[in-house]
């Protein structure tokens, strides 16, 4: 009964963590590690039991084993300590406070997830280009920055072709996705400005 509540409050986190995920680096393993991590604590905290020698045992064997992986967002640290928590909580047969704990924290998160709690918005990408050392030049490109994005950030400016070009950087968020190419088409169709670019700050998949 134990592990097969562990089991199932250990596949609610992780589908917790799956629905609220919106970073740049998707860990397929450590939704695993949630989902099962869960049944491990709780099979430990079953076979110690009342048995202060076997707990001694466990943690020493514990100790011997070095995990080499290294969480890179503290949000994942705080999921897998979730499922931990719900394993002990079945283990030691407290299954009301496994369930309820189990609630509160994927309810909690979900509502914070979707109030956008502590959001700010990111960047959608990093623009860069090279264009002429004049005043219409300047005048021409912030005007159409302006019209393309909600946000933009000059990051770096720097001389070029013995100081006749700047190159520049820029950290943009534009108004809508389908303006992503008509700002770089509009930027390419200006006198002397060449090697336009825009890498996108988009999700990787960790498999």
């Amino acid at each position: 009964m134990s592990l097969l509540l562990a089991f199932g409050l250990g596949q609610v986190v992780a589908l917790v963590y799956m629905a609220t995920f919106r970073g740049l680096s998707y860990s397929r393993s450590a939704v695993h590690s949630m989902a099962m991590g869960s049944v491990i604590t709780c099979m430990l905290m079953l076979a110690v039991g009342s048995s202060l020698a076997a707990g001694i045992g466990v943690a020493v064997g514990l100790s011997a084993v070095r995990f080499r992986t290294t969480l890179r967002d503290p949000r994942d640290v705080m999921f897998i300590f979730a499922a931990l928590g719900v394993g002990i909580a079945s283990g030691l047969q407290a299954f009301g406070a496994a369930l309820a704990g189990t609630a509160i924290f994927g309810g909690g998160t979900l509502l914070l997830h979707a109030t956008g709690y502590g959001a700010r918005r990111q960047p959608d990408g990093l623009l860069r280009f090279t264009a002429p050392s004049m005043p219409d030049a300047e005048e021409a490109l912030a005007k159409i920055l302006r019209a393309h994005c909600q946000t933009f950030s000059l990051v770096t400016l720097r001389e070029a072709a013995q100081g006749t070009l700047m190159e520049h950087a820029y950290q943009i968020s534009v108004r809508a996705p389908e303006l992503r190419a008509s700002l770089v088409s509009r930027l390419q169709a200006i006198p002397g400005v060449q090697d336009v670019s825009l890498m996108l700050q988009e999700p990787t998949l960790d498999l």
